[in-house]
Order: structure tokens, then sequence, then C-alpha cells
């Protein structure tokens, strides 16, 4: 059966045990699967986390085991200790490249387009911008008969150049809320243009496609790049 947030939505610390472990296979594969104490340690750490989080033991293994049940995560047994590893693209019925957008909105809270690309560059590399879209476009338009919408363009903050997306991984969200939430987010920052961050930040991806693609041609033809 599809997964359905509609009806049988992730909690917060189900949706964040997920996504750490989905984080971790792809930033640290040395160190994955995880075991409970270095699954805890993802969990709360204080960077690329929105919220922060201040979990148990208790409650992070609850979730794993709510998590198994639902066929989203799988233990390893050890000699020593139990790994943990996520099942999510096949739990969820998503490609991985939308595993990867749906867990960095579920760790780190609603996000342009341009942000997701660049903060998922060391677990996947989008071509581009438009690539992002229509990943997160295909996960809004989720038919019924598949579980369901989930993801959703959240309207855009007032003072901001583009609109972020959200996850419904836990269920529905009340857009305008979200959607006034990270305008007032914005407004704590510096008085600058408040769609700069997110043009840099496509920017800088762009360019570093292109040095990229520049090394390559240089390689092939035998000369050093300038």
């Amino acid at each position: 059966m599809p997964f359905d947030s509609r009806t049988q939505p992730l909690n917060a610390v189900q949706a964040r045990v997920l996504a750490t472990l989905m984080e971790k296979s792809r930033t640290v594969p040395d160190s994955y699967p995880l075991t409970l104490n270095s699954l805890l340690a993802g969990c709360n750490q204080k960077s690329s986390r929105e919220p922060v989080m201040q979990l148990t033991e208790g409650e992070v293994q609850q979730a794993l085991d709510e998590l198994r049940l639902r066929a989203l995560v799988v233990e390893i047994g050890g000699a020593r200790v139990a790994r943990w590893e996520h099942n999510m693209p096949r739990g969820v019925g998503v490609p991985d490249q939308s595993a990867v957008l749906l867990s960095l909105l579920a760790l780190r809270g609603p996000q342009t387009a341009g942000e997701l690309r660049i903060n998922a560059e060391r677990w996947h590399r989008f071509a581009d911008i438009s690539s992002v879209e229509a990943f997160l476009e295909e996960l809004a338009e989720r038919s019924d008969e598949r579980g369901g919408p989930l993801a959703v363009l959240l309207p855009r903050a007032p003072g901001a150049r583009e609109s972020r997306w959200a996850h419904l991984l836990c269920g529905p969200v009340d857009v305008q809320a979200a959607a006034a939430a990270a305008g007032t987010q914005r407004s704590g920052a510096p008085s600058v243009d408040a769609g700069l961050h997110d043009r840099v930040a496509a920017l800088e991806a762009e360019v570093a496609a292109l040095r990229r693609s520049l090394a390559h041609v240089c390689e092939q033809l035998g000369i050093a790049a300038g």
C-alpha cells in the first residue's frame, strides 16, 4: 500500500529520524548504517536543523520501532550493536532524488528550489534548478492512487522574491502560517534584499558546475585550466 501522509502521517520525531538516516547515508557513508547513539546525535545536531530538537534515546528508539513496522527503516543486526538504515525511496514510493528533497525539507524546514539545490550538493547533484522544480512538482501532483501529494508550494512570503516548498510527510500544513513564519524568520536577518541569498546561492551553484565542466574539458584536451 502506498505511503499516504493524509491517512497515516509521520509525527515530527519519526520524520526527523527518517530524514537523518537518509542524510547520513549520503554524507557519511563510511559510518552508515547508524547505531542508535549516532542516530540520536544526528537528530539533535544544531547545524542544518530547523527546528533544533532535543530528543531522548527512548524517543528515537520508539520512532525506529514504529518506522520499522511501516517498512520505512530496517534494523541490521551486528555482532555487538544493532544498526539502522532507511528504506525511504521504496517505503514512501518515490525516486531517490525526491527522497533527497523530502529529507532536506524535513530537516531544514521550507526552502526555495535554489536553496534545495545548494543544500543537496553532498546528497545528489541536480543539474539545475529546473530539475529540482520538476521533482518538487511531481511530489506536489502525486495522484491519490499513489498516496497523494508529498510537497506543497507555499505562498510567497512578504519581501521574498521566491516561494518556498514544504514537505507533507507529517500531513497537511497551514500554508499561510508556514509562509508567514518564513517571512518572520527572514526579517531577523541583516537588512538586505530579501531575495539576494537565493540568487547568490543559485549563481554559486551555476559557477561551480561551469568550473567542473571546464576542468573536464581541459583534462580531455591535455591542457591546464587557467
